[in-house]
């Protein structure tokens, strides 16, 4: 993520990681805001809907490995009493969860993005982050009342984080969602994290970031006693937006849909019609997607394939894992490719080139990667 933009600090670099003060008359506001569609909470029309979920990562500078930056989800697996793995130690500042929802049969996920600028202010960034999907999976999978929202779950998290001793300052993009057994799936989005909703080899619908200015994302944060004082006589303005700043949607998801959410090391890199094709490739060279005379239907093997291997071996894995492996080395890829211009160095064009026209950034953006992908199975509809 971004560069840091200081009121004392005026001369741009190649933007690494995302800022957490801005000086809005550098840049003005981002005149992006989305605004929420939200579609219809009622029954998608086939109950018993599953999502089998899978994940992929790799962090900066590090090689994608099947062993280390694949993640296969099995309710059956996750215990109260088990710490939920969040990427930890694989993937950087990017951070990711997935979990049941009690024992309602609802299933919740997301990913998370630290902010990177915080690492100038001696804190890791990947505490906030790592912590923040920590608490969410914990809250998630301990909820055993009526009903569990995706910015309710994400503000229960924050609370967490907050009273965390041990995380003492930070910031996290973040982008979550809960899915019920009737097919509604609700989004909590805040930040330049995001998501995809796929059906039947088009974008039925893709999330639009939150910015206060280029590359200064919406954030949770932590903002330690130091950094205040430091910012009241040195200027500039620490953020600290809150769960109520989410962008809550909510959609309707169908037997054969494919969701992608992922940190801004792939949409900084990959555009939604990219993920797409990379997507539909994939599912219709395993059948799980079908074009005919007919047009595009599903797949009569898609509960087959979602069904995750015992061992993570490459040629078996589950397609929704396969899925989040071939987009996060697709990203990972595009974002060390000097050559062609990803749709970070296009918006940095537009953005920063109207203030700056000297200054250029070309290529794919170098970046933490997190992808997770989950695959919409209707028991009334699979077959396998």
């Amino acid at each position: 993520m971004a560069l840091i933009v200081l009121k004392l600090v005026p001369v741009l670099q190649y933007p690494q990681c995302s800022a957490p003060w801005t000086d809005f008359r550098s840049f003005g506001r981002s005149q992006s805001h989305f605004t929420s569609a939200r579609a219809s909470h009622s029954s998608a029309g086939s109950s018993n809907i599953t999502y089998k979920v899978g994940a992929a990562f790799v962090g900066k500078g590090r090689n994608f490995d099947i062993k280390q930056s694949v993640f296969a989800f099995e309710p059956t697996r996750q215990s109260l009493n088990k710490q939920p793995f969040t990427g930890r130690g694989v993937s950087g500042q990017d951070a990711f969860f997935i979990s049941s929802v009690g024992d309602a049969g609802n299933t919740a996920f997301g990913v998370a993005d630290g902010v990177g600028g915080w690492a100038d202010s001696g804190i890791d960034p990947s505490d906030f982050s790592h912590g923040l999907c920590r608490y969410m999976a914990k809250n998630a999978i301990a909820f055993q009342e009526n009903y569990l929202g995706a910015r309710q779950l994400l503000e229960r998290a924050y609370q967490d984080v907050v009273a965390d001793k041990e995380i003492t300052g930070g910031g996290s993009t973040a982008c979550v969602a809960v899915g019920d057994s009737l097919g509604s799936l609700e989004v909590a989005n805040l930040g330049d994290s995001g998501f995809v909703q796929l059906r039947l080899n088009a974008v039925h619908y893709y999330s639009n970031p939150q910015t206060h200015a280029f590359n200064t994302p919406y954030q949770l944060s932590i903002i330690p006693p130091r950094i205040l004082a430091r910012s009241r006589i040195f200027g500039g303005m620490p953020l600290r937006d809150f769960p109520r700043d989410a962008s809550v949607t909510s959609h309707e998801v169908r037997h054969g849909d494919v969701l992608v959410f992922a940190t801004d090391g792939v949409w900084d890199n990959l555009s939604s019609s990219q993920v797409l094709k990379i997507v539909a490739e994939d599912m219709t060279k395993l059948n799980a997607w079908q074009t005919g005379d007919k047009g595009t239907v599903v797949g009569n093997e898609l509960k087959t394939l979602t069904k995750e291997a015992a061992d993570l071996h490459e040629e078996d894995i589950s397609l929704q894992t396969r899925l989040a492996k071939i987009i996060a080395r697709k990203a990972k890829a595009a974002s060390e490719d000097r050559r062609r211009d990803g749709p970070f160095a296009k918006a940095f064009a537009k953005e920063v080139q109207k203030f700056y026209p000297h200054e250029n950034f070309h290529g794919g953006k170098v970046d933490d990667i997190c992808v997770v992908v989950a695959v919409v199975v209707g028991a009334n509809d699979a077959a396998g």
